[in-house]
């Protein structure tokens, strides 16, 4: 048994997430964390919102709340959310609690220790208008170096290029709208990432298994222009960890908070320790996760994030990781993820165009969305949500290929055989060929589980579903109990093992529909098939059933329609 620690890029606090938010990171995590726990493994699955930094000031703003109390409900929302997902956090935290201060606070201190903090004296954006420094996403404009108009102060969103305000071209303050800007000095706290450069680049040439496009995008960062630049760790703000050095003030900057990208990872290590608090354990039941000196030197710990997040997880936190001096886990594997957009356009939280977590769950349940999700999910390349895609997937997938074999097969045993498993027949060569191939398409399945090549995964599960109908195609028990009724038992009785198998191996993508289908099967406490062909010989005669309802309703083109229009314009 392996011990996996998985966390996944943290979500905003700034209002729901909407669906290319949820592939990017949390919905894939789930499904490797789901899956490694099927195949016995001990999984410690991290989550948490991130509440610091400009995004949740504006957010509150908005919602003329105290920021405090704003981030309190929204991340009671996005658990719920979350749980409507079900995915299966072994902890959601947050990254305001007090283990994250604490932690990130004792970072910046062995960071200053070993010399891997400056002090800096630079200049900042002023809003005469607002009488305020302008950090990170206070401002926007356009970006210089692809030109997008509404590029932020921290980042692009159309290219991934990391700015500062200063860099932004036509910038405006988005408090006022206020154009009435001045470059003033201010001093803030600079991690010495340059100093780091060596090893950084070092140890991300040695994960030859990584995607390309996580290395491509680390390899950008460290060698293009410049190479590896030191960055400010540390913002003119009221909300996040405030600028201290262990349990010391830090001179010369009251006031100050540190930059949300660095106490956000922070909050992997410190929601461990919350994970840990909330269930009664000791501070050693966290470490062991995360202190190579306490025994999290034999953990796989993998990562799950959206393209834009792979700098900071490459560079700026193995940058502190590594500036620490300390024995931490840093990271093993980290999956990326292009962008899903929709509809032609991209989706967006602060712009509120696209599906919201909460709006999807209102239309239909969560496996609907797990599923077409994760089937399209942006790996090699962007990816595109349309409603006509959306519906032919589930339809087709869901419907006609699994729900259809379920109720085909417990519906003709229950017309001839009764609500039970048939005694009587034999397999012949057919049956015997259907379990050796089988086995052999389960164990692709599992290889492409676990090398977290999701839709290749999602594609081999699917060719499984379609196999049963297939079967049933050729053994034809309609036809078959007319003149030979054992033959037909024969193949029910396999077409019933096979709906518990389809049952076990789709948990990780399709959790509800899985456990409603092992239930009304009467085992819903399946295990992983670790032999296939004794998995198939599970249900014996008499073992007792119930015919499920609609396992997957269809989507109407009425329906399709609806939708279609409801979320044309923008979410206000």
């Amino acid at each position: 048994m392996a011990r996996i620690l998985i966390t996944s890029a943290l979500p905003y606090i700034n209002g729901i997430k909407h669906l290319g938010n949820l592939v990017g990171s949390q919905l894939p995590a789930d499904l490797y964390a789901r899956y490694m726990r099927e195949r016995g493994h001990e999984v410690m699955f991290i989550c948490a919102t991130d509440e610091h930094g400009t995004p949740a000031e504006l957010a509150a703003a908005k919602t003329g709340e105290e920021v405090d109390a704003y981030c309190a409900r929204m991340h009671d929302e996005q658990a719920k959310l979350a749980d409507g997902f079900r995915l299966s956090f072994d902890h959601y935290g947050r990254s305001s609690s007090p283990q994250n201060h604490k932690l990130t606070q004792h970072f910046a201190g062995q960071l200053r220790k070993n010399g891997f903090l400056d002090e800096v004296s630079e200049k900042q954006v002023y809003s005469v208008a607002d009488g305020r420094f302008l950090p990170d996403r206070y401002i926007e404009g356009t970006c210089p170096n692809c030109g997008f108009e509404d590029a932020r102060g921290d980042q692009c969103d159309n290219c991934t290029k990391q700015l500062d305000p200063t860099d932004l071209i036509d910038a405006h303050s988005t408090i006022s709208g206020s154009t009435d800007l001045e470059v003033r000095e201010t001093k803030h706290l600079h991690l010495r990432q340059s100093l780091l450069k060596d090893k950084i680049d070092a140890w991300i040439s040695s994960k030859t298994d990584w995607p390309i496009l996580t290395t491509s995008i680390a390899k950008k960062w460290l060698h293009d222009g410049d190479g590896l630049q030191d960055r400010g760790i540390t913002r003119d703000l009221n909300w996040g960890v405030p600028v201290k050095d262990g349990e010391n003030d830090w001179d010369g900057m009251d006031g100050k908070v540190f930059y949300v990208w660095f106490d956000a990872p922070v909050e992997y290590i410190a929601a461990t320790a919350e994970w840990a608090e909330a269930n009664g354990k000791s501070e050693a039941d966290w470490e062991r996760w995360w202190r190579t000196d306490k025994g999290a030197d034999d953990v796989k710990y993998v990562q799950f994030m959206g393209k834009d997040n792979v700098p900071f997880h490459t560079l700026s936190f193995p940058a502190t990781l590594f500036g620490s001096q300390e024995p931490w886990k840093v990271v093993d594997y980290i999956k990326s993820f292009n962008y899903l957009n929709y509809d032609g356009g991209q989706f967006s939280t602060s712009r509120g165009r696209g599906v919201f977590m909460d709006q999807a769950l209102e239309i239909l349940p969560a496996d609907y969305w797990r599923w077409w999700l994760l089937s399209h999910a942006p790996e090699n390349s962007d990816a595109e949500f349309t409603w006509e895609n959306f519906q032919g997937s589930i339809n087709k997938d869901l419907a006609d290929v699994l729900g259809n074999f379920v109720s085909r097969v417990t519906k003709f045993c229950r017309s001839k055989f009764g609500e039970e498993v048939p005694a009587g027949g034999t397999y012949s060569d057919v049956e015997n060929k259907l379990i050796a191939d089988l086995a052999a398409k389960v164990a692709v399945y599992e290889g492409h589980m676990e090398a977290m090549e999701i839709r290749k995964a999602a594609n081999e599960l699917r060719s499984i579903w379609v196999m049963g109908n297939e079967y049933l195609q050729t053994a034809a028990p309609w036809a078959a109990f007319k003149t030979d009724p054992d033959a037909a038992a024969a193949s029910v009785r396999l077409s019933l093992n096979l709906i518990r198998l389809y049952g076990v191996l789709s948990r990780p993508f399709i959790p509800d529909a899985s456990a409603a289908i092992l239930s009304d099967m009467g085992d819903a406490d399946a295990a992983w098939p670790t032999d296939v062909a004794a998995a198939m010989g599970t249900f014996e005669a008499g073992h007792a059933f119930t015919v499920p309802a609609v396992t997957f309703a269809k989507i109407s083109d009425d329906d399709r329609e609806a939708w279609a229009e409801k979320f044309a314009g923008v979410r206000t």
